[in-house]
Order: C-alpha cells, then sequence, then structure tokens
C-alpha cells in the first residue's frame, strides 16, 4: 500500500502554560490570524487554534521549552517587503533567510521563541 499525503492539515508551536493572552495578542492583533475554536474535548488543555488558508496553526501548551527549537510553519504571503516593514514596525526582530531561487523568505520568532518563516513565491524554478 502507498500512503497518500493529500497536504498539511495543520502545523503546530507551543507557549508556556498560561500565555494564552500574550499569544492571541500576538497572533490575532500583530500577525492577523483569525482564531477558530477548539473542540470541546481539548479546550482543557489551553492553547489556540487560527485559521491560515487552507490550514490551521495550533498553538498548544508545553511546559519543556521545546518550542525555542529550530521546526517552525513556513507560511507563503503576498507583498513580503510591507509584512516585513509592518512586523519591524511592531518592534518583531527579522532575521534573514538562506537565499532560495525564486523564493524571497526571512523569519522570525514569537513571543515564545517559536521560529515562524514567512516567504514569497517569486518565479517557478524549471
Amino acid at each position: 500500500m502507498k500512503l497518500t499525503i493529500k497536504g498539511i492539515h495543520h502545523v503546530q508551536v507551543c507557549i508556556p502554560p498560561g500565555e494564552e493572552n500574550t499569544a492571541r495578542d500576538f497572533y490575532t492583533h500583530v500577525l492577523g490570524l483569525s482564531e477558530i475554536e477548539k473542540p470541546e474535548v481539548l479546550k482543557k488543555n489551553g492553547g489556540l487554534w487560527y485559521q491560515t488558508g487552507n490550514q490551521e496553526l495550533h498553538i498548544g501548551v508545553d511546559r519543556s521549552d521545546s518550542y525555542k527549537r529550530k521546526s517552525h510553519p513556513a507560511f507563503e504571503v503576498a507583498q513580503l517587503e510591507r509584512v516585513k516593514q509592518h512586523l519591524q514596525a511592531n518592534g518583531i526582530t527579522v532575521n534573514e533567510e538562506k537565499e532560495i531561487p525564486g523564493i524571497s523568505r526571512f523569519s522570525f520568532r514569537d513571543p515564545f521563541g517559536n521560529r515562524i518563516e514567512l516567504l514569497e513565491i517569486l518565479s517557478k524554478i524549471q
């Protein structure tokens, strides 16, 4: 049997316990993502969920500092340079990433140290 992957459903990053309000301020107000309701059975675990295009971003609660590693979601955006300026205007430090042909990109850390990459596809590479 061949496994068929249909695509990415969600990406999860983590925050320390009790930091949902800080996460909501950053992901809702700075990044402008739309929060969606978690299933009732998962609400007791804390955290937040967001809709990001056809996929979801899940913000989970974790007691370790594993959220500071290099795992990350990468979101494709339009007008990457304007997005970068918006983040910098909100005090976010932007890190330039190694160049990939046909793609402009950068990363930054959320208030909890999670790495987030934003990219814009400039041209399809043959």
